[in-house]
């Protein structure tokens, strides 16, 4: 996630709004056709692609870094926000001169903006070839193939009980260290702000014996870090007698159901030199049980992605977001008391939501001072078409008071990261490499348990190696360290 943390004591507003992206690297494995593929906003659409990848690949299709040499293009997309859509609205007419010069190019817009749009995709955007939505990628090869015939395809259909947890990913941009492990699809949460439960779908488990045979693989190739991804991970659930064909209720018999503690338990018995880190938890759903699994394994990461949103209950209840500060700020104290003030605790903030006020805003803030977060994911509201709030409330905050409130946030924000940061100078941490610094090819970057990143001298070190490093000094997004072993 290097690339979306960045220097937060002088990001802009307009970078806050920014959607992350990354694209295919070169894979030549003698395949006739080349894929190129741009993926836009989370780590789940992030690992989506690598699912694409390997589905493409067993159809003919190595991948390029070049999509000047791509006979597919795929932009895999993100609909959390306007900024987000735009941004692959721009990207898609950038590519229209490539098609005119060949026309046998295939182009096709994957992910939670197709899901949205659908078939208004290929009307709006003229040079798109086939539209998918995230339960439908088994389908893509047909598609591209009556693509190449001429003909249009579209394919949204969400799906009860896709996983895709029969399918090996193609690791896309890994660094050979880390990577993703999806253990759950969708979202059963009807925050009012957010069109994830409308582009994909209800909540569904992976059967966990796949997720711990994937790390096995990944640990076996190489790979020292895995991250185990969902919109709400505290919700995995997996019943044997149900085989997960349907969401399991209140009348099952817990003693046949695997939760998301005993999963994270089965992950982190691999190894104990495979680290363990997990994403999205929800503060309704976080339970003392994983936390406490969390204290008893040294390998899983002593970090947590907490979202708050906002620090006002009323503002709470209206993103419909089910508990209130209070509860919130009571889910904190517990992982202060288990995993200790050492813990890294990060957030999704939204400011300007409907009809926030003035005091609601400082509420915000003042809970900001409370955690006290490593680091925060920063954005102002985005009405989404679809959504409860768009149905339901006003948009009424103007954007030059959304920009000012976001602005504060961020400012806040960067105050906290560089006292957390500083608590940390003078302590010796273990982090592990991730590759070399963007700054200097003498210096390699690694990243603490509390995914903190850490500058070291190069000396000896390379990547996928643990080291011991006294932190030295810090600035709000980055530990500075001199490693002794």
């Amino acid at each position: 996630m290097e690339n979306i943390i960045k220097d937060i004591d002088i990001i802009s507003a307009e970078e806050a709004q920014a959607c992350d992206y990354k694209t295919t690297e070169d894979e030549n494995t003698g395949k006739a056709k080349k894929l190129y593929i741009e993926s836009y906003g989370c780590q789940m659409n992030f690992s989506d692609s690598e699912i694409v990848a390997s589905i493409m690949k067993d159809n003919g299709f190595d991948t390029t870094s070049d999509f000047q040499q791509a006979d597919v293009i795929f932009l895999n997309t993100c609909s959390i926000r306007e900024k987000a859509e735009l941004t692959v609205r721009k990207r898609l007419s950038q590519f229209n001169n490539i098609k005119k010069n060949k026309p046998e190019l295939t182009i096709g817009v994957l992910g939670c903006m197709a899901e949205r749009l659908k078939e208004k995709l290929l009307e709006e955007e003229k040079l798109v070839d086939v539209v998918v939505g995230p339960d439908a990628y088994r389908d893509l090869p047909n598609l591209v193939s009556e693509a190449e015939d001429g003909n249009k395809g579209v394919n949204t259909f969400l799906s009860r009980e896709e996983t895709y947890a029969d399918i090996s990913p193609v690791r896309l941009n890994s660094n050979g260290v880390s990577a993703f492990i999806s253990i759950m699809r969708g979202c059963d949460n009807m925050c009012s702000f957010c069109v994830v439960p409308f582009t994909r779908g209800r909540e569904r488990s992976r059967d966990p014996h796949s997720v711990v045979r994937e790390a096995q693989e990944l640990f076996d190739k190489g790979f020292k870090e895995v991250t185990l991804l969902g919109q709400n991970v505290d919700s995995y659930k997996w019943s044997p007698e149900e085989n997960n064909k349907a969401r399991l209720n209140k009348k099952d018999d817990v003693s046949t159901i695997i939760n998301f503690a005993h999963l994270l338990e089965m992950v982190a018995q691999v190894s104990p030199k495979l680290r363990v880190r997990f994403s999205t938890s929800h503060p309704k759903d976080i339970t003392d049980e994983v936390l406490h699994t969390m204290k008893k394994y040294d390998n899983i990461c002593n970090y947590i992605h907490l979202p708050v949103q906002s620090g006002n209950s009323r503002v709470l209840e209206m993103m419909n977001r089910t508990y209130d500060r209070a509860w919130y700020l009571e889910r904190v104290s517990k992982i202060r008391e288990i995993l200790g003030e050492e813990c890294g605790i990060s957030s999704d903030m939204i400011t300007g939501f409907c009809s926030e006020t003035e005091e609601e805003h400082q509420d915000t803030l003042t809970l900001m001072d409370i955690v006290k977060y490593d680091f925060s994911y920063m954005f102002y509201y985005s009405e989404r078409p679809g959504t409860l709030a768009a149905k339901k409330y006003v948009d009424d905050i103007p954007l030059e008071v959304k920009k000012r409130r976001l602005n504060d946030i961020i400012q806040k924000q960067s105050q906290l990261s560089e006292e957390r940061n500083k608590l940390d100078v003078g302590k010796i941490q273990e982090i592990l490499i991730e590759g070399a610094s963007k700054r200097s090819e003498e210096q390699l970057r690694g990243r603490n348990s509390a995914n903190k990143m850490v500058i070291v001298n190069k000396g000896n070190l390379k990547k996928g190696d643990y080291a011991l490093v006294k932190i030295t000094d810090c600035t709000p997004a980055t530990l500075f360290g001199e490693v002794i072993s």
